[in-house]
């Protein structure tokens, strides 16, 4: 049976948790049901994920794509398309008109992605794309959750490595919890990218684990 935002307790509502918290704290199917806007649009927003998988791949999707999913017509379809344009301008906009520095080390990468990636409660995980000249290209993310083998298949992390023309990747993910110590499947997921890039010829250059304090470099502490 499809749970109704108006069923929801009052302080379960994603409106209420918008006002009380912050949309940080908001998950991507809350912040998506805000902007659907329809007493269904959990359900809806929930439906979404099932198909796209990640933000950046609903990002992508057109509004014929997005009109699929069941609850979706073209208002809601034309509202989500508006709202993820105005996200991407406005990063855009914020993007430094100067040629960025090429990723020499760790500490250029962490400072130039981590305002992407803090602030989330779950684990989130990006592909960063280089150039030949191992200048950033984009940073995507590929999925969100306790990162397992399962969760993060290179079959995603590739593909938005190829198109993006890269070179070359470096992937990172943040710890809600603040520590920096990589876990077994942190390692395990490592070299599993790692094998499949020499596959590719798309070489895996460093994995960083990034905290609102600092990170930590498999490259710098020879786990790659």
């Amino acid at each position: 049976m499809t749970i109704k935002v108006c069923d929801l307790p009052l302080t379960d509502r994603p409106q209420y948790r918008l006002a009380q918290l912050g949309g940080n704290y908001l998950s991507n199917v809350e912040l998506l049901a805000l902007i659907i806007g329809t007493d269904q649009s959990i359900a809806i927003a929930q439906r979404l994920f099932a198909k796209f998988k990640t933000l950046n791949n609903i990002k992508t999707a057109t509004l014929q794509e997005l009109e699929t999913i069941k609850g979706i017509g073209k208002f809601q379809a034309g509202k989500i398309v508006a709202c993820l344009e105005i996200s991407k301008r406005i990063q855009e906009n914020h993007t430094p008109t100067r040629k960025l520095d090429a990723i020499t080390s760790p500490d250029i990468l962490y400072e130039q992605i981590k305002h992407k990636i803090l602030n989330y409660y779950k684990e989130h995980f990006f592909v960063c794309s280089l150039d030949t000249r191992n200048n950033l290209i984009s940073v995507d993310e590929i999925s969100v959750g306790t990162l397992t083998a399962s969760l993060v298949h290179p079959r995603e992390a590739f593909e938005m490595a190829i198109k993006r023309h890269a070179a070359h990747i470096i992937i990172a993910h943040n710890h809600p919890s603040g520590e920096t110590d990589p876990s077994e499947d942190d390692l395990k997921i490592t070299k599993r990218l790692v094998d499949a890039g020499k596959v590719m010829g798309i070489e895996v250059l460093d994995h960083l684990i990034i905290t609102k304090q600092s990170y930590l470099s498999f490259k710098e502490k020879y786990l790659i």
